[in-house]
């Protein structure tokens, strides 16, 4: 099991540099890669080493996925990642009907072809969007997984939580596609609005105790901390590792 940390948590905190002194000294040894990131391969991946930190795993767009596969490959070699993760679709693209989803895991299965004969591991990552049931009672995110049977899941569970859903009985139903999942919190209701309900990981109100259990008999193994909007990087990534070390 290794633990990481997806670097959108500390946006807004850079210089990257800083941030990756400060992760590699709470004992950091992982990090997850998303575009803000990209820009210099080369640079940031020099910066990572000589802190002692390895990214494993990064997000890429469906549109760099599908319209400029090169350049993923590039990035995802000059950093040494092993998987690929696929993270969102905006709202305005995203279908809304079954058979819309139907095509979605189509197009994420032909990505995956690709991934896996470039000799990465390649998953969908969740929102919350996902779990929202359609009018038919069909789930998006089931409509995924079960139409795209041969890539792998990023799980976020804590916004499987804010779907509406039990993430341990999505572990329970999906657990062999688990490759990776996103660790993080969400506070008591009416708490942490500027951080927009989100907590640092063991401050909140989920159960990661359990979850952690659960995802520990899967085929996860990659562990990442993430908070959406911290108000302290710092404090976050200092507080959420020492939490689920102790889980």
């Amino acid at each position: 099991m290794s633990v990481s940390f997806q670097l959108y948590s500390a946006r807004n905190f850079t210089p990257w540099e800083d941030v990756l002194s400060m992760l590699a000294d709470l004992g950091y040894r992982n990090v997850e890669g998303f575009g803000g990131v990209y820009e210099n391969p080369a640079e940031f991946a020099k910066a990572l080493d000589s802190r002692g930190l390895a990214m494993p795993s990064g997000h890429f767009s469906i549109d760099m996925l599908e319209n400029d596969f090169g350049k993923a490959t590039d990035i995802a070699a000059t950093f040494g990642m092993k998987k690929i993760y696929c993270p969102y679709l905006m709202p305005d693209a995203r279908p809304t009907d079954q058979s819309g989803w139907k095509g979605l895991a189509d197009r994420l299965s032909a990505i995956n072809e690709k991934v896996r004969a470039a000799g990465y591991l390649f998953g969908w990552h969740n929102h919350d969007f996902e779990l929202v049931a359609l009018a038919d009672g069909s789930v998006p995110m089931a409509t995924i997984l079960d139409n795209a049977p041969a890539i792998g899941w990023e799980a976020d569970i804590a916004w499987i939580v804010r779907g509406g859903a039990d993430p341990l009985e999505w572990i329970e139903r999906y657990g062999n596609r688990i490759t990776a999942a996103h660790v993080k919190d969400i506070a008591p209701a009416g708490e942490c609005v500027d951080e927009d309900g989100w907590a640092d990981v063991g401050h909140g109100t989920m159960n990661w105790k359990a979850i952690t259990a659960a995802l520990l008999k899967t085929n996860c193994d990659l562990f990442i901390m993430e908070h959406d909007k911290p108000n302290d990087a710092r404090r976050f990534a200092s507080r959420s590792i020492t939490a689920f070390n102790s889980f």
